[in-house]
């Protein structure tokens, strides 16, 4: 989606009305999707997430910063889209048909080209692309509110949703799928639902929100990020030191990882909100800190940036296929396999992709 913002006039002449990209948030999607592309390159070597060295836990740790990222400004980019339409009837369709199209790629096209077999009652993978689309079929209802409410509503949905229980608070079987798809996550049937709803629609329409401060001059909005990506670093430092609030591992339990490692070992699965303090704070700093970036790497990052979706699309087939000649080098001249970076026990060959997981690992892909 193109990042686009108008200019901050409530009644622009045809001179301000020309749209101009917002180079920041260009360059950081186009770091996230590079350290995206190092996680998923982990997924197909088979190495554990998180372990079993701290070099390791890093390159892992890194990686939790793109689905946030990608998230929260894709609730941005769906405000800044909506400046441009004459109504906000046009932006909800917009969303809920992108939304759609969104869920369809991740269950078929993404799917594939992470098993290279279509075997889809066998295994499907509700990913980063799945719940980007469900929150923006929720968002099209969304937009109808005024735009301070939606993203006052974002934030409490990332700041409260730890207060809700960790099972299933509905009686009988009935309600069990619901609350999976909703914030518990799990299997249906052959369903992996990594990414819940919960808190992910919080960070989209709190990404919303935060593109009315994108509409300010730039000195005022650049300063804006840089004060809030401050303040929200800040309180993950205070939450997390006292083991306050917002996160199911406190880090002052000792389980045999060095104490750095425990401090920073949040919860992604669903994402806490210290997790959640943890990765946007930094986002939306470097927002406001690369307003002015220039130079090569800049515009090699945005230029990535500029084109997320294909961007995806791409990047994992390409990474299948590298490890495919790599195994088969390695293993020549017998059958080439590949540990599923998944649950590290199942193998893959070049005719199929034999899951046997059940459970939501921390070594699913970001």
């Amino acid at each position: 989606m193109t990042v686009t913002a108008a200019a901050p006039n409530a009644h622009p002449s045809i001179d301000t009305q020309r749209s101009y990209r917002l180079r920041s948030i260009d360059i950081v999607r186009g770091v996230v999707m590079i350290l995206m592309a190092i996680d998923h390159v982990r997924v197909f070597s088979g190495v554990p997430a998180g372990g079993p060295t701290a070099g390791v836990f890093f390159t892992r740790w890194v990686t939790h910063f793109v689905a946030p990222a990608f998230v929260f400004l894709a609730g941005t980019a769906a405000f800044l889209h909506g400046t441009h339409q004459a109504d906000r009837g046009r932006l909800a369709v917009f969303l809920f048909t992108r939304g759609v199209w969104l869920v369809l790629l991740e269950l078929t096209v993404i799917r594939v080209a992470w098993t290279f077999n279509f075997d889809f009652g066998n295994y499907l993978l509700a990913g980063v692309i799945w719940v980007i689309g469900c929150c923006m079929m929720l968002m099209a209802a969304l937009v109808y509110l005024p735009t301070r409410v939606v993203g006052l509503f974002g934030v409490a949905v990332i700041a409260l949703h730890n207060l809700l229980p960790a099972s299933n608070p509905w009686d009988g079987e009935s309600g069990i799928w619901l609350w999976q798809l909703l914030y518990d996550g799990g299997s249906i049937g052959p369903l992996v639902i990594l990414y819940t709803i919960v808190p992910w629609i919080g960070v989209m329409a709190a990404g919303f929100g935060f593109g009315a401060v994108l509409q300010r001059p730039t000195p005022e909005r650049r300063a804006l990020c840089i004060r809030l990506g401050l303040g929200m670093i800040a309180l993950f430092l205070l939450l997390r030191a006292f083991d306050l609030y917002g996160d199911s591992q406190p880090w002052r339990a000792d389980y045999g990882a060095p104490p750095f490692v425990r401090f920073l070992n949040t919860a992604k699965y669903p994402a806490s909100f210290q997790f959640l303090l943890m990765t946007m704070g930094p986002t939306i700093l470097a927002v406001g800190l690369l307003e002015h970036a220039r130079g090569r790497v800049a515009t090699i990052l945005a230029t990535f940036g500029r084109v997320p979706l294909f961007y995806y699309l791409m990047h994992i087939p390409a990474i299948h296929i590298a490890a495919v000649i790599v195994s088969a080098v390695r293993s020549a001249p017998t059958r080439p396999t590949v540990t599923c970076g998944h649950c590290h026990s199942c193998t893959w060959s070049p005719s199929s992709w034999s899951h046997c997981c059940t459970s939501l690992a921390d070594g699913l892909p970001a």
